[in-house]
């Protein structure tokens, strides 16, 4: 047992961080034994993708313990890498300031790379969420390195554990707590406030006590043709002729060619029906209360992959950026046409609700990694873990 307080980082670079891990960051902070510090950096410091949120984490009682501009904009592959490198530099300085026993990541972001590195060359022990996942995009590589360089590890679910430990990590540092982002899906229960979405986005003035679809499409950075993607998705989800709430794409590499597909349909009249509203993004209570109330989900989020897997609701997959991804049966995948992807949305909504997944929940899943983090120890120094032949 630990005798003071163990510091523990946790760095939020993208509003997910945030949206999805409030409740896992709640606990951290009531808990007695823990001193959580929060790092805020990245798109979630832009105006046109955090506005809401920092706002929302003061109110919610959070500490900011630091703010770092590390963003170089441009939503291309230079800009990226080269957000990556900066991060690298100012996270140095933050942890050596901050100086915690314990850095908390989440996910695969670009940014949480270098936050690993820096965190590994101050022998800082790393907890990662997230590891031994599949997914498509320079997000597996991201995610499979920083498990290399964390020390504990907490997976989603048991593929994901095992695969860890096939990857060379000492099993008594493995462990499957289910997902947060879920868990915080089904521990939301409110109904949305209409006047919500009236008050944010451009477009179709939305009514959402009648039918409705939702939207996510977010870059590839591995594919060149993100705008004609973005365009072909537009193209099918207007030929629909259904209401339809359409998210931002995230700032990863591809973001402008994709927002600028949007503008150039939004602005030129090009959509036929033209029945969608486009917003950036929601709080996380909203943005849960919307999905619960939608009819189907369409697009490249793992939003479909997880949430909606144990909400039932109805996924249109798109793309590679899922692509190996443990699913459901409730999510239908097609590719970059714009035929298929029609075909598919009729399907699924004909269908209906499924029943609900619990591939990635698990009760508890923020107590179980909030009581591991105030009773294990690691050393700075990992080793490959050798798994014995049979």
């Amino acid at each position: 047992m630990r005798k003071n307080k163990i510091k523990i980082c946790f760095p939020i670079t993208s509003r997910i961080h945030y949206a999805r891990q409030k409740h896992l960051l709640e606990l951290l902070k009531k808990n007695p034994k823990i001193d959580l510090q929060l790092i805020v950096a990245g798109s979630i410091l832009l105006e046109k993708y955090g506005e809401k949120f920092l706002p929302a984490m003061r109110d919610n009682g959070f500490e900011i313990h630091d703010a770092l501009y590390n963003v170089i904009e441009g939503g291309n592959h230079i800009t990226m890498a080269r957000t990556a490198g900066l991060t690298a530099l100012e996270f140095a300085n933050s942890l050596h300031k901050l100086n915690p026993d314990v850095v908390l990541i989440r996910g695969d972001r670009f940014e949480m790379l270098p936050i690993a590195m820096v965190s590994a060359y101050l022998n800082k022990p790393i907890a990662h969420i997230e590891g031994g996942d599949l997914s498509g995009t320079i997000d597996e590589s991201v995610r499979h390195a920083i498990s290399k360089l964390a020390h504990i590890h907490f997976a989603t679910n048991e593929d994901s554990r095992k695969r860890l430990i096939k990857m060379g990590e000492d099993p008594k540092f493995v462990f499957n707590v289910g997902s947060p982002d879920v868990e915080m899906a089904a521990k939301i229960n409110k109904k949305i406030d209409p006047e919500v979405l009236h008050k944010i986005g451009v477009g179709y003035d939305l009514d959402i006590k009648k039918p409705f679809m939702m939207t996510m499409l977010h870059p590839v950075t591995t594919e060149g043709d993100n705008r004609a993607h973005m365009e072909t998705a537009l193209k099918a989800v207007d030929s629909i002729n259904m209401q339809t709430v359409w998210f931002w794409p995230n700032s990863d590499a591809g973001t402008a060619e994709m927002a600028k597909a949007i503008r150039v349909y939004r602005e030129l009249g090009v959509l036929k029906n033209n029945k969608i509203h486009f917003v950036t993004d929601l709080l996380p209570e909203d943005f849960i209360a919307l999905l619960k109330q939608t009819k189907i989900m369409i697009g490249n989020s793992s939003t479909g992959i997880k949430e909606c897997s144990y909400l039932g609701v109805p996924v249109v997959n798109i793309g590679t950026r899922q692509q190996g991804r443990l699913r459901g049966p409730s999510v239908m995948d097609v590719g970059y046409d714009k035929g298929a992807i029609e075909k598919a949305i009729r399907k699924q909504l004909a269908h209906g609700m499924y029943k609900s997944s619990g591939l990635y929940f698990k009760p508890n899943t923020s107590k179980q990694i909030v009581d591991i983090l105030t009773k294990i120890s690691v050393p700075a120094q990992k080793k490959f873990y050798e798994i014995k032949e049979a």
